[in-house]
């Protein structure tokens, strides 16, 4: 891997420096050059769309490879905010921005090309949406294959199969399709935890069987994880060890896979059709949570937005402290959590979130370059292993901060 960039916004020079695209040799700089590019392709290849916004889709595909980055020209709430984003990297490449700031306003920059804020036939549709239906139906396959033997094991079986599986579901994800590593559920996630790099598994089943209000599940990907995700929900207020649960979720189309408000509502019908009586039987629960708000789903702006979560809203940050465990899934929330940093791997996760509402719990696998909380010697063994210990997926993390 190349040199580290040190430039970084105004104002950050404290933290540690952010992970960006102008690192040579990275997953970083390849996201940029490779997966990002072949969402583009793939957009037009699964939506017929007029010539004029496929002619916007491949302009912004040739930005990408050797343009400087340009700022939302449309008419929309967000637009303001995310200009003054752009403003601290503008006249930069895509090459040579924050890596997260990229990612997010390529996906943006797409919406704005697809007309998906704009009054017109394309006002509101998900370009993702076929790639999510068929992730969606493979999924509902694979999960009803495991869930008869989760549905009779013995509660604190039960609880970490589902934990573990909301955790390494997240390994389907349609925006690195470079995860070769399969997204497991059921109990056959009990083979996988030798891979988990920090396992507070224990801690986790101690607080919530002392009981729990609110349980809040800020969600990453549809298919097996969100069907991971509801289980894990309907299983902790099943049990009454939480009383509600609030799935946040996007507002509109991120990161290909995000699972939007809709797409719980499909996932929980389509339990609810399940030809397996087990499968059937956890639809209708789920949908009883639902009639009386025990189970909610929501969103923010933020979620799909520019900023990392030391700038969440203040708004945002009071629902989430009224939980009494938020639950982030997914290495994308991960990485705003620790600001999309470069940190020491032996810092701990309470420093690296700053002050983020406790207590949280972190679900990811690993796909991207950062890690926090391991102990020493930890990396240096990983790398020994497995040289792309970081971004292939293999690894985990189930990190508690009370």
């Amino acid at each position: 891997m190349g040199a580290v960039d040190e430039r970084q916004p105004i104002g950050e020079e404290s933290l540690p420096p952010l992970l960006t695209t102008s690192e040579a040799d990275s997953f970083a700089a390849g996201t940029i050059t490779d997966r990002k590019p072949r969402i583009l392709r793939q957009v037009c290849e699964d939506d017929d769309y007029p010539p004029e916004i496929a002619d916007a889709v491949a302009a912004l595909e040739t930005e990408l490879a050797d343009g400087s980055i340009q700022p939302l020209t449309e008419q929309a709430a967000d637009v303001t905010e995310w200009n003054q984003a752009w403003a601290a990297w503008q006249g930069r490449t895509w090459r040579d921005v924050g890596w997260y700031f990229a990612e997010a306003f390529l996906y943006r920059r797409l919406l704005e090309a697809i007309r998906y804020l704009q009054p017109g036939p394309w006002q509101g549709q998900d370009p993702f949406w076929r790639r999510k239906r068929a992730q969606e139906r493979s999924a509902m396959r694979e999960f009803a294959l495991g869930w008869g033997r989760v549905a009779v094991a013995e509660p604190h079986v039960a609880f970490e199969a589902l934990l573990h599986s909301a955790l390494w579901g997240n390994r389907a994800d349609l925006s690195n399709i470079g995860v070769r590593a399969p997204a497991l559920g059921g109990l056959d996630v009990q083979g996988e935890r030798h891979r988990l790099l920090v396992d507070d598994t224990e801690r986790v089943s101690t607080l919530c069987q002392a009981g729990l209000g609110s349980v809040a599940i800020v969600t990453d990907n549809v298919g097996l994880e969100l069907l991971s995700d509801l289980a894990l929900a309907d299983f902790l207020m099943a049990q009454s060890w939480a009383q509600r649960v609030t799935m946040h979720v996007k507002d509109r189309p991120f990161y290909v896979s995000d699972a939007l408000q809709h797409d719980v509502a499909l996932a929980v019908a389509a339990l609810a059709a399940s030809d397996e009586p087990d499968v059937r039987a956890l639809g209708a629960r789920l949908r009883g949570y639902w009639r009386t708000q025990r189970l909610r789903w929501q969103t923010h702006p933020f979620w799909t937005g520019p900023m990392c979560f030391r700038s969440m809203p203040s708004e945002l940050r009071a629902t989430l402290a009224e939980a009494d465990l938020v639950v982030l899934k997914g290495d994308l929330n991960y990485r705003r959590l620790v600001d999309d940093r470069r940190w020491p791997y032996t810092t701990s996760l309470a420093e690296a979130a700053g002050d983020f509402p406790r207590p949280f719990l972190a679900l990811r696998t690993l796909k991207a370059e950062l890690v926090v909380g391991l102990s020493l010697g930890q990396a240096e063994q990983a790398a020994a292993e497995d040289p792309d210990w970081l971004v292939d997926g293999e690894r985990g993390l189930i990190q508690l901060v009370e």
